[in-house]
């Protein structure tokens, strides 16, 4: 590769195929499976009055009175909606990962509660409209490409949450060790992942009969960016291809808009049809636009997962780290998944019926099972343990997801935001 583009230097335009070899060369940053990271990304909510909005503004300031940064090393961001997501550090294994991310998340809900404020229990804002409160051109460009698609755009960017899990992406070697059989492995996982974990049953205020509503939203969106990256003996060139067949979302610009020409693809602009000519600095911000279910940044980020209640993105990170990096679970749940094939449209399917569905809840039964037998050999404390167990008690191994839980409480006291009882609710407190 030339030697500019090794440097990362941009001053010169990129071309077609220089930009297809970079992507491709740095989608994946092979080493072992075992480190992890983590973001936890949530809806946030007034304590005395749950349906008035939370803007970004006032979560920063709950954020800035409690000066420092947090205990366990992760990092607060907010997205345009006013959701509030703390990235971990990388961590070298699950134990760490976790013990970290307790602390910080304890940590902001002090922050939050000394405000008045607190954390939704969905991915999906059940109530209020979705108004975007972060005045950032990047915002303003996506939030008019989207609306091109329909509302579920302003949906995604303003009311739904999300936890996203980040894993090695493995040796570049064949094997159930290597990048290429993980990254296939992985997407295999997609549907059971959506369906055992949606946690979205609630639409403008009324169950929609969807029990993931934010993977509902995803599907509804730019599949130029949003689409499963297509199959391939080669992921690497399989996503180079996809970032260049990619609409522009935006051109960071020192005007007030940034908004491409329409229609305008990464490839197009290489290929001298864009305002100006396309540099690596262009290329690398038009990868953070692209949100496929699982991401390749060097390391796999899994984008499919619904945030969750109280502590329950815990045992979720842990089972999905153990299916992923403990070879006897992997192994296991890629037989299990088999059956999915046979699905017409196994996303779509997933994100409405959850665990309903009989060949996910089957599916779903048996990674729980390999997950659970899996991580006392990742080395996760008793705590985590029993937290897992306690959440496929609760809901997988009876073929239920999240969703139904907080339909259940709603249909019982007419509220999206009462706590479960205290039996189906386990260890799930704040």
């Amino acid at each position: 590769m030339n030697s500019a583009l090794q440097a990362g230097r941009d001053i010169r335009p990129l071309s077609e195929s220089e930009a297809e070899v970079y992507v491709a060369s740095v989608c994946f940053k092979t080493g072992p499976p075992g480190a992890a990271g983590v973001e936890v990304e949530r809806v946030v909510h007034d304590v005395v009055d749950p349906q008035i909005p939370v803007p970004v503004a006032r979560l920063s300031a709950a954020m800035a009175a409690s000066p420092g940064p947090l205990p366990g090393g992760g990092v607060i961001t907010f997205e345009p909606g006013g959701q509030l997501e703390v990235s971990s550090a990388c961590a070298p294994g699950l134990p760490a990962l976790v013990a970290a991310t307790r602390t910080d998340l304890a940590a902001v809900a002090a922050r939050l509660s000394k405000a008045g404020l607190c954390f939704g229990p969905m991915a999906v804002d059940p109530g209020r409209p979705a108004v975007r409160s972060l005045a950032h051109p990047r915002y303003a460009s996506m939030e008019r490409h989207f609306d091109r698609f329909g509302p579920a755009g302003r949906t995604m960017m303003c009311s739904t949450a999300s936890l996203q899990i980040s894993l090695e992406a493995g040796f570049d070697t064949p094997g159930s060790t290597g990048a290429v059989q993980r990254w296939h492995r992985l997407h295999n996982l997609l549907p059971v992942f959506v369906a055992m974990f949606a946690n979205s049953p609630f639409l403008h205020g009324i169950p929609s009969g969807w029990h993931s509503n934010r993977q509902r939203t995803w599907l509804d969106i730019d599949p130029t960016r949003t689409s499963a990256v297509p199959r391939s003996e080669d992921p690497r060139q399989a996503w180079a291809r996809y970032a260049l067949d990619a609409l522009v979302l935006c051109i960071p610009s020192e005007e007030a808009c940034w908004d491409p020409p329409r229609e305008l693809t990464m490839r197009d602009w290489l290929q001298g049809r864009g305002p100006r000519p396309a540099t690596l600095a262009d290329l690398n911000y038009h990868l953070t636009t692209l949100f496929p279910p699982v991401r390749p940044r060097g390391f796999m980020e899994l984008r499919v997962i619904d945030a969750q209640a109280g502590h329950d993105w815990e045992p979720v990170t842990a089972i999905v780290t153990a299916l992923m990096d403990d070879e006897i679970a992997a192994d296991l749940a890629a037989d299990a998944c088999e059956p999915l094939a046979a699905l017409t449209d196994p996303m779509r399917t997933a994100a409405r019926d959850g665990l309903t569905n009989p060949v996910l809840a089957a599916a779903a039964t048996a990674c729980a099972e390999a997950a659970l037998m899996a991580l006392p050999r990742l080395g996760a404390d008793a705590t985590t343990r029993r937290r897992a167990e306690q959440f496929v008690e609760r809901h997988t191994a009876r073929g239920r997801c999240p969703a139904q839980e907080r339909l259940d409480v709603w249909r019982r006291t007419g509220s999206w935001f009462a706590r479960p009882e205290p039996d189906e609710e386990d260890d799930n407190a704040e």
